[in-house]
């Protein structure tokens, strides 16, 4: 594997950092699709989001193999903000797992 170029790494830095915020926004209409009782919808959402996220998470694999086959990614603050975005990402989502149960059942309770 050879080394990116730096067009080439900030190109998936972005990459990255889009389906970070794709996945992020998904999450937060699933919330609200819950919110509304539309768990049909809900669920289509955390299934985009996770689509986006997991489009991002491949982009980041590829940097680490990249790495581990002996061509290093030099730390930059524009990878630190990526790897914040990617980790912000996981977190709203399993938040958003959490209370779309707490929605159901909450509901289950007014039945």
């Amino acid at each position: 594997m050879t080394a990116m170029t730096q067009e080439e790494y900030e190109m998936t830095c972005f990459q990255m950092i889009t389906a970070a915020g794709t996945a992020k926004s998904d999450y937060i209409e699933a919330l609200r699709a819950a919110k509304a009782g539309d768990y049909a919808k809900a669920e289509e959402l955390l299934a985009s989001g996770l689509e986006s996220y997991n489009g991002g998470h491949e982009a980041h694999s590829a940097m680490v193999q990249q790495e581990a086959a002996g061509n290093p990614i030099t730390p930059t603050l524009l990878m630190t903000h990526v790897e914040d975005q990617m980790m912000s990402a996981e977190v709203i989502r399993t938040m958003v797992l959490e209370l779309i149960d707490v929605y159901k059942k909450l509901e289950n309770k007014e039945n």
